[in-house]
């Protein structure tokens, strides 16, 4: 896999190398800032860029940014970004475009080294790899009148975990529960929120997505 790093913390940056290089993936560039990252994907044709939300000079919003630029301008590009907090605007905008190939994880997902680089696998491949914090916290949202607030509470659980990316095969092994049953409250979910007539995998997960940031 192809990678190009932006986080301007050096020591987390430097780790992230190490990791991946160790992985045998091939690191394009490891950059410190958002600029240097988008000059980065402009002159070589990375798999996935890995890009931390808040970098110099503001440290708010430019890794965001650069990464929603990357989507404009190289959709096949996969994008993973990394925050220190649950933004929840920023999930959103990358929802809102067209999400496949992209993942929001927290940075603290990074010490878990199996889970990050499942998420990284999952984004270069045109999937989707969401913090289980995020998405509790979009599903969380919901209010009174809200089609969320008809889920039952294993229903909930099942959006979690597809939210995540998660199959229904992976679903029914974390849930411990059959996969027919997984099916069964996957066609639910479905219909309580109008989504019944989405198909595949990919397309449910991001329409799942979407509908909890809009």
């Amino acid at each position: 896999m192809r990678v190009i790093l932006a986080e301007d913390s050096t020591l987390l940056r430097e780790g992230l190398v190490r990791l991946l290089a160790e992985e045998g993936h091939e690191i394009l560039a490891a950059v410190g800032d958002a600029e240097a990252l988008l000059a980065a994907v402009a002159e070589q044709t990375p798999d996935v860029v890995v890009v931390d939300v808040r970098m110099p000079p503001s440290h708010t919003d430019e890794g965001l940014r650069a990464a929603l630029e990357i989507r404009r301008r190289a959709p096949g590009v996969g994008v993973l970004v990394l925050s220190q907090y649950v933004e929840k605007r920023y999930a959103a905008d990358l929802i809102s475009t067209d999400p496949t190939g992209v993942g929001y994880l927290l940075k603290d997902r990074v010490a878990q080294v199996d889970e990050f680089l499942d998420a990284l696998d999952r984004v270069a491949a045109g999937g989707a790899a969401f913090d289980p914090e995020v998405v509790r916290q979009l599903v969380m949202r919901s209010s009174h009148g809200d089609p969320l607030s008809r889920l039952t509470p294993r229903e909930r659980d099942v959006l979690d975990h597809m939210a995540q990316g998660h199959t229904n095969a992976s679903v029914a092994a974390h849930l411990h529960v059959s996969q027919s049953a997984v099916e069964k409250h996957v066609n639910a979910i479905f219909d309580k929120l109008d989504l019944s007539h989405t198909t595949g995998y990919s397309r449910r997960v991001l329409a799942v997505l979407r509908y909890l940031g809009s």
